[in-house]
């Protein structure tokens, strides 16, 4: 986060795109996107378009991995060279490798790892468009691969950001906003079962604006929930409907 050298938020309250503090960005979601992996996901959150392809379970290799009592979960998340405007070098970043590894953390209580012990799963994660928040979009688009790919799981996991811009606590920072902004705070959650996988961050608030930072990102996460079950619904039933 670096001090905001612009006004990120109008007279009138809305920021840069129009939005309310409150609003999401537009959000698309297709379940199903690649036909070679197991499961796979494809999601658009504002300029944001990255896809999600699990693989597994399946034996591990290197074996030496392989863990006795439950499955071995791998997480790739790699930003391409074209995803932002200065071209990208192709090798991992530390950044992707933290954020591999963030995700992985996140996606690990929302499945049932020990039905499948000494197997693994590889969970890859492409950024093909990047503007901010693309944590939090591409573990929404994992958790739905990893549906797709019929493995059991005890909820979807979803997550949006919040943050605080111009002294406003708002609601899915792009990257505009999360660059000049004074803090961010990525939350991912289990509806169903109350449950919070992810919480950090970046920045610095007062303890009313964490409260209020990290209320509207699960508001936002109820509502990014609703879409991710209607998008895997809609796979199956369309499915159903080409069989028949």
């Amino acid at each position: 986060m670096s001090q905001k050298s612009e006004k990120l938020i109008d007279k009138k309250g809305l920021r840069l795109d129009g939005r309310k503090s409150d609003e999401l960005r537009s959000i698309k979601i297709e379940v199903g996107a690649l036909s070679n992996a197991d499961g796979s996901a494809y999601i658009e959150l504002g300029k944001n378009k990255i896809l999600a392809a699990v693989y597994g379970p399946k034996e591990l290799h290197p074996k030496h991995l392989a863990l006795p009592d439950r499955m071995f979960l791998r997480c790739r998340y790699h930003m391409a060279p074209f995803s932002v405007q200065e071209r990208k070098s192709p090798a991992p970043s530390r950044r992707e490798i933290e954020l591999s590894k963030v995700i992985r953390e996140s996606l690990e209580p929302s499945i049932f790892l020990e039905y499948y012990p000494r197997t693994g799963i590889d969970v890859f994660v492409e950024v093909l468009q990047a503007d901010g928040s693309t944590r939090c979009a591409s573990i929404t688009a994992a958790s739905l691969a990893i549906a797709d790919a019929g493995i059991p799981m005890r909820d979807l996991v979803v997550a949006c950001s919040a943050g605080k811009i111009d002294d406003t606590i708002v609601l899915d920072l792009m990257d505009t906003e999360d660059k000049m902004g004074t803090a961010d705070v990525p939350v991912a959650l289990m509806p169903n079962l109350n449950a919070i996988t992810l919480l950090q961050m970046d920045g610095i608030l007062t303890s009313e604006e964490f409260d209020k930072a990290l209320n509207l990102a699960l508001e936002g996460c109820i509502k990014i929930y609703a879409i991710q079950k209607e998008a895997l619904k809609a796979k199956y039933v369309s499915v159903k409907e080409v069989e028949e």
